[in-house]
């Protein structure tokens, strides 16, 4: 745990789900530098006594600080919202003084001041200023924060032709605010996503088939070449079974479970809400209606009871925003051995030098390399 101080107070903080060995905090030089901000250190203070939003809050740090404002988190992270439980409740702080939303639900009628910290992805900040706009006034107040890594030209051209003119600040500890003013004058639109693709044709059951992709999503435009690997050697399963397609992001790999098998029933779990509609919206667009299938936000295996899983296929993260960590793919393991039958497998594809055969080795007892190329392999275990 960490401690963040600020003038409104001092805030007991950490990322989820909690690690004492994580080196990380819940917050950065650019929280910081925005919280100054608001409090008038450059300047005057911000009024913060109308409708507050505050997207992309990544662990809860911004929206903690201001509670006292009761202001509106939209984040389209499962474990973003989490801490931000956990981070409310570790500081005192009653759960309604917050308002939670996910990126899928509809914004407040009215946005008065707009916090921003801008995402990893160009195209979900597009995605959401595209469906925030309409909610703002010409007096909106908006503020964005990242550190000078993640603001490029791009981004406040981005700001500029959704939203209005758009200026930064100095850089202060790597970090940078970004200003905009809302131009009443601007057209307004739904914005380009989502967005459609087809297969190509060499990746078996789902070749040729139309994938939804919203926003944020890893590769939204494209398979990506890991996940191609992957579709190519699958297992060819029968039977009644549940099969857990982990990680799902837009969903083609458990699509292509449920179409190779009829009979089994897919859970689609990813801890973006972005994921799991292009998911929804790729699935119930290629199969029969009425086709069982469960779309869950969750950290990792967490929410699958014990022992109730055939089938994990898998294609883990290996980073968490710009941090490089083998943790996430560690506990999506350990919760995927735990959720599997006995004689139940968890299939794996990754970067070879990832070593993911030696953890799961470590873990299960057992590791099988199925395919491999020059960069992937395909491993599977075995729940004895």
């Amino acid at each position: 745990m960490n401690r963040l101080t600020t003038p409104r107070g001092v805030f007991d903080l950490t990322r989820f789900p909690e690690d004492p060995r994580d080196p990380l905090r819940a917050w950065d030089a650019a929280d910081e530098y925005l919280l100054r901000h608001l409090d008038g250190i450059d300047g005057e203070p911000i009024d913060l006594s109308g409708t507050v939003v505050v997207l992309g809050d990544r662990w809860g740090a911004l929206v903690t600080a201001l509670a006292e404002h009761r202001p509106t988190q939209i984040t389209d992270s499962f474990l973003g919202r989490q801490a931000t439980l956990a981070n409310m409740g570790r500081n005192g702080i009653p759960i309604d003084a917050v308002r939670l939303l996910t990126t899928r639900d509809a914004p407040p009628d009215r946005i008065d001041v707009l916090l921003i910290r801008v995402p990893k992805s160009l195209a979900l900040l597009e995605d959401q200023l595209h469906r925030l706009a309409p909610h703002m006034h010409p007096d909106t107040v908006i503020v964005g924060a990242g550190m000078v890594t993640e603001i490029h030209t791009s981004t406040l051209r981005l700001f500029e032709r959704i939203v209005g003119p758009t200026r930064t600040s100095l850089a202060v500890k790597k970090a940078r605010l970004i200003f905009c003013s809302p131009d009443p004058e601007l057209p307004r639109s739904a914005g380009p996503w989502p967005r459609s693709h087809a297969l190509p044709a060499d990746v078996g059951t789902v070749s040729g088939l139309t994938v939804t992709n919203h926003a944020g999503i890893f590769c939204a435009d494209r398979l990506d070449i890991g996940t191609r690997f992957f579709l190519r050697n699958l297992p060819t399963r029968r039977g009644r079974e549940h099969v857990v397609d982990l990680g799902c992001g837009n969903g083609v790999v458990g699509l292509a479970a449920a179409l190779a098998n009829s009979e089994a029933r897919v859970t689609f779990i990813d801890e973006s809400y972005q994921a799991l509609a292009s998911a929804e919206a790729t699935f119930r667009a290629n199969v029969d209606a009425g086709t069982d299938a469960e779309f869950l936000a969750s950290d990792g295996m967490s929410d699958v009871p014990a022992g109730t899983v055939d089938l994990v296929l898998n294609n883990p993260p290996f980073h968490t925003h710009r941090a490089t960590t083998d943790a996430t793919a560690w506990r999506m393991f350990n919760g995927s051995r735990a959720a599997l039958r006995r004689g139940g497998e968890l299939w794996v594809v990754g970067n070879r030098h990832l070593g993911y055969h030696a953890k799961l080795r470590r873990l299960f007892g057992n590791c099988e390399v199925v395919a491999s190329d020059p960069r992937f392999v395909v491993l599977r275990a075995v729940k004895r």
